[in-house]
């Protein structure tokens, strides 16, 4: 439910854009940003990427909205919203801050964030995004720069209604599916995510105690009913702020069912 929050003010404005006048439309998608964002702070929770462009982004269409004519927004209002979501969602995966990654780690345990396949599945689900809010940008600008007198209100046109609701819509349902279904991935393959952890040794530590040591951190995270093994250790230990004489060691490990 959380990235459909995210979404929520864009889903507002397609909806009503080209159904009520341009300012409603726009007034009301602000005030859902504007609320998507407050309970976002309040809640403290994931989504400050998507909520924050939300925002940022119908702050921006309200103010053309209230100095550009009717005209130009029937042909442009419904690309240059488009174009919003899609700067958003780029920009998030290219500063490292993919929206997906923030709503997906929501209720899913420290194992499962921090492997490899989750940062593999939310970062193809944050471009899978980033390709869909892209097509849905260039195709809504095709008919005004194809077709000068192109508007959203054209039910008559092919280039138009395609173009503008059509395939943009098309694309938005792709990348929803491909959200649904790849994430199921994540829980089949579990048992097969290598975990990262840390250990702390002491200094003088030889490799026999680290790996003792290392099995056992493992096997205290995995719980009851499984076992850790493919355990690997890293190169170098790292001092403790204040205690030389002891070391943080990364480590790595699978689990699978506890053998009896």
């Amino acid at each position: 439910m959380g990235i459909l929050l995210g979404l929520a003010p864009w889903i507002v404005y397609w909806v009503l854009v080209g159904n009520v006048p341009f300012t409603v439309a726009v007034l009301v998608a602000l005030a859902v940003a504007v609320g998507a964002f407050t309970l976002g702070r309040v809640r403290g929770g994931p989504g400050r990427t998507l909520e924050t462009g939300g925002l940022a982004t119908f702050l921006v269409l309200t103010v053309l909205t209230f100095v550009l004519d009717q005209s130009f927004m029937e042909r442009w209002m419904q690309p240059l919203s488009n174009a919003g979501i899609f700067l958003v969602a780029l920009t998030g995966a290219l500063i490292g801050k993919p929206f997906v990654r923030e709503f997906a780690e929501v209720g899913q345990p420290a194992h499962i964030v921090k492997s490899d396949l989750f940062a593999k599945i939310t970062n193809l689900l944050t471009w899978i995004w980033v390709a869909a809010f892209g097509g849905m940008t260039v195709s809504s600008a095709i008919p005004p720069v194809v077709y000068g007198d192109a508007t959203i209100l054209d039910t008559k046109t092919p280039l138009s209604f395609i173009c503008y609701w059509v395939v943009p819509f098309a694309l938005l349902a792709g990348a929803a599916f491909a959200t649904r279904v790849l994430p199921d991935r994540i829980a089949a393959g579990a048992d097969d995510i290598v975990r990262k952890t840390s250990f702390v040794a002491f200094a003088e530590a030889e490799i026999d105690q680290l790996i003792y040591l290392a099995r056992e951190h493992a096997n205290r995270e995995v719980g009851p009913g499984k076992e850790a093994y493919d355990i690997k250790i890293g190169s170098k230990g790292i001092p403790l702020t204040g205690d030389e004489t002891r070391e943080s060691w990364p480590s790595t490990y699978k689990v699978r069912e506890k053998k009896r």
